[in-house]
């Protein structure tokens, strides 16, 4: 996704830099009814500086073999790139490593997130200067973010997931508009997750 010129001034910093050139936007959807099922969607991205761009990456589970796939792909991801990124940016993010590591224990994939970023809640960084708590989708309005994609409620997305998950052929079922709907749900995510930080001081 090609960007527009980035001012520095406005963007989230840590001691004296701004955190988008060496951070990963992340965020998933999943599947919990109890406990964790599965991961449905990961979704990440980050900033390449060289093209003055986002890339975005992102795993879609289609049977219940994937619930393990995607969770092999998500280790993968976050060891290559936490060989040159520092931060991992979300919103309310606890909730999504809650699922992810319960999931990396239940199928013996050996990785500790924590060992490769070092986390940022837009969440909390809000709350720290605003003493409120507020939700992504009220976050978003304060910067005039207007997303593509229509608001799917997680109850909705796990349903399907579920379907996913019970039944092999579903995916092969489902209409193409409805998968674009749910990854263009997600990848809206992580941009806006972006977006947040390089004009953050701009707006908070």
């Amino acid at each position: 996704m090609k960007l527009d010129d980035i001012l520095d001034e406005y963007c989230l910093y840590d001691i004296n830099n701004a955190i988008y050139k060496n951070s990963i936007f992340f965020d998933l959807e999943h599947y919990v009814y109890k406990k964790p099922i599965c991961v449905g969607v990961f979704g990440s991205c980050y900033y390449d500086e060289i093209t003055n761009s986002l890339n975005i990456t992102q795993y879609m589970i289609e049977n219940k073999e994937d619930s393990k796939e995607i969770l092999k792909l998500a280790k993968k991801y976050f060891i290559n790139m936490g060989n040159s990124k520092k931060y991992i940016v979300t919103f309310s993010g606890n909730n999504d490593f809650t699922v992810i590591n319960h999931l990396f224990k239940k199928y013996k994939i050996d990785i500790d997130i924590s060992d490769y970023f070092i986390h940022v809640d837009l969440q909390k960084e809000y709350e720290k200067i605003k003493k409120t708590s507020i939700g992504l989708k009220a976050l978003e309005k304060e910067f005039n973010i207007d997303r593509e994609s229509e608001l799917i409620s997680g109850q909705n997305l796990a349903k399907t997931f579920g379907k996913i998950v019970k039944d092999r052929d579903y995916i092969n079922r489902m209409p193409n508009e409805k998968i674009e709907k749910i990854l263009l749900y997600n990848e809206q995510d992580v941009v806006s997750l972006f977006y947040m930080s390089v004009s953050w001081l701009k707006i908070i």
